[in-house]
Parts: structure tokens; C-alpha cells; sequence
């Protein structure tokens, strides 16, 4: 029968790819319009707001906030005492960069920074290693290992003072086995910054030690039974197949390690004060050597910013290295 030309339900066109895309956007769109979603919306900023509110606040009061008056103190000539401080401009970046013992004072820095940071690594890697292969008493060691890592800075320092003491210190026994006698590590220029910088290393060594452990137990065993069916064992499994898969651990301790080393104190407050004269100073103790016995906060200031600047290129540095790294691979 005919349908006098009218056209059914059936013969309408068939929607295209654009025109569905068209109606899927136009009803998102009246959804993020509708005064419930917009609502629902306020409601989670604000709680987001409120939950990061905190620890938002305590960064910006205990972090941002010093660091930015830091800086402005080092444009300033002031001793603590007077009320107004004097605005100086440069006059303290110029002063440090026309000090021959701020060089000194820097070379120390990466000095003791670099031996302790790469001591610490290539010690964490060694032991942790050794202790995924279960030795004996295994717990023990972990703990053991770990142990200098809970220990205050003080107390490392008043401990290694006494094993490096040449009268009667573990120093002097070692020593006297070959028939050497023992240096006067604290209080000598020639050994001060390696008394300092073997003590930070023991310290951090345990908790280095204990990263390297966790992340070689995490490490695809798969990977390592096919390496050893191809032969590999030993240094070159570790060479080849461990130090790649652990270059994220790593350089997380090194970022990490570089951080803490530059801002170390207290050890060298407990074994050497930064003597004998500068020998084993470092840009940390340096500042508070200007601020709390020279009073000359703008000096001091000017040191810190300089550590933070450093630090802050030495992480950038990391940063982008590793990132081409990860791109490499």
C-alpha cells in the first residue's frame, strides 16, 4: 500500500559521527551550566581548600616565608641590635666574592659534600647488596646498619671524637697495627674536613644501606634469571643489570644526600667548631659563625642564599639529567 509520500520514522537520516559529538558536547556543556554541578563543584574546592589549608599554611609560615626574608636580610647591614637595619645593596655579595676564605669556605663545601654524598652511595649499594643475599642473621644486620642513622648528630660526633683520638682512640690501635702513629684528626688542618666527612658518611651510611636493601628486594627477579641462563653473574650482573635498575634510588639519595650534607652542623659543631682556623668550615657553619658570634646578619644572610642558590642548581641539574635519562631509555 502506498504511502502517499509521506515519509516515516524509518527513512529519517541517520545521525553522523559529528552530529553525536555535537549533542554529547552540548549536553556536558548544559551539565557543567546547572546550578546543582556548580554547586557540587564549590563544595569540593572548598573542601580540598580546607584539607590542604594545614599544611599549606605551615610550608608558606616555616619555609617560603624565611627563605624570602633571608633574602632581604643580605641587602642589609644589621647586628641584631639596632632597629633599623641599613640597606647596603650588594655591598655583602661583594664582600663574599672578594674574600679569599669564602673560596676556601666554598671548595670545603663540595668537598665534603661530594666525598660523603658518593661514600654513603657506594657504601649503601655494597651493603645492601650483601644483605639481600641473606647472610646470617640478616635482621641483625639490618638493624645494626641502620642504627647510626637514628643516633642524634651530637652524639656521632662526641662518639667519633673519642675513635679518633690519638692517645687512646680506635684510631691509635689501627694505626699502631702497621707501626704508624695515629694523626691528630680534630685538631689539624691537614685531617679536620676527613674527620668531619667520615663521620657524616657512617651516619647517613645506614640509612642509605637500608633504601638500597628495600629496592634490590623489589627489583624483577625475572630479569635476573634470564641474565644468570645468559651467563651473567657476579660484578657484571650488578654492573650491568643492578645499577641500572636502580639509577631512580639512587638519584633520590643523591638529591637527598646533597640536601642534608651541604646543611650539615652539628657534627662539625661537636668535632671541630670549623677549625683549625677554616679547614674544616663549611658555607653551613659558616653562617652561623657570622650571625650568632659576629653578629653580621646581612654577611650571614648573603652565605645562605648562596647555599640555597646552589642547592637549588645542583637539584635543578639532577632534575633535568634524570629526565633525559628517562626520555633516553
Amino acid at each position: 500500500m502506498s504511502t502517499g509520500g509521506r515519509t516515516g520514522p524509518q527513512d529519517a537520516p541517520e545521525p553522523t559521527d559529528d552530529h553525536r559529538r555535537e549533542a554529547l558536547t552540548a549536553r556536558a556543556a548544559a551539565r557543567r551550566r546547572s546550578p546543582q554541578r556548580r554547586r557540587r563543584t564549590r563544595r569540593s574546592a572548598l573542601l580540598f581548600l580546607a584539607l590542604i589549608a594545614p599544611n599549606l599554611l605551615a610550608i608558606l609560615v616555616f619555609s617560603y616565608y624565611p627563605a624570602l626574608y633571608n633574602i632581604g636580610l643580605s641587602f642589609m647591614d644589621w647586628d641584631f641590635v639596632d632597629p633599623d637595619p641599613e640597606f647596603v645593596g650588594l655591598e655583602n655579595y661583594a664582600d663574599l666574592a672578594t674574600d679569599g676564605e669564602f673560596a676556601q669556605i666554598l671548595l670545603n663545601t663540595l668537598l665534603f659534600t661530594t666525598l660523603s654524598v658518593l661514600g654513603s652511595i657506594a657504601g649503601g649499594l655494597a651493603l645492601g647488596s650483601l644483605l639481600a643475599t641473606k647472610v646470617p642473621l640478616t635482621g641483625f644486620a639490618q638493624t645494626m646498619a641502620f642504627a647510626p642513622h637514628m643516633l642524634p648528630g651530637a652524639a656521632v660526633g662526641i662518639l667519633w671524637l673519642f675513635m679518633f683520638d690519638p692517645n687512646y682512640g680506635l684510631s691509635r690501635w689501627l694505626f699502631s697495627q702497621v707501626g704508624l702513629a695515629s694523626p691528630d684528626w680534630t685538631t689539624t688542618s691537614d685531617w679536620s674536613l676527613w674527620a668531619i666527612t667520615i663521620a657524616y658518611t657512617w651516619q647517613r651510611l645506614g640509612f642509605v644501606t637500608v633504601i638500597c636493601y628495600t629496592a634490590i628486594l623489589d627489583l624483577p627477579r625475572d630479569v635476573y634469571e634470564a641474565a644468570a641462563l645468559d651467563g651473567a653473574a657476579g660484578w657484571s650482573l650488578f654492573r650491568h643489570m643492578t645499577l641500572p635498575l636502580l639509577r631512580p634510588i639512587t638519584f633520590f639519595l643523591s638529591v637527598t644526600g646533597i640536601i642534608s650534607a651541604a646543611q650539615s652542623f652539628d657534627i662539625i659543631s661537636i668535632m671541630t667548631s670549623g677549625g683549625p682556623g677554616i679547614s674544616s668550615t663549611t658555607l653551613s657553619w659558616m653562617v652561623y659563625e657570622e650571625a650568632f658570634k659576629n653578629f653580621d646578619i646581612g654577611r650571614a644572610s648573603a652565605a645562605a642564599t648562596v647555599l640555597l642558590v646552589i642547592l637549588l642548581a645542583i637539584t635543578w641539574v639532577q632534575v633535568r639529567y634524570s629526565q633525559k635519562q628517562g626520555d633516553a631509555a
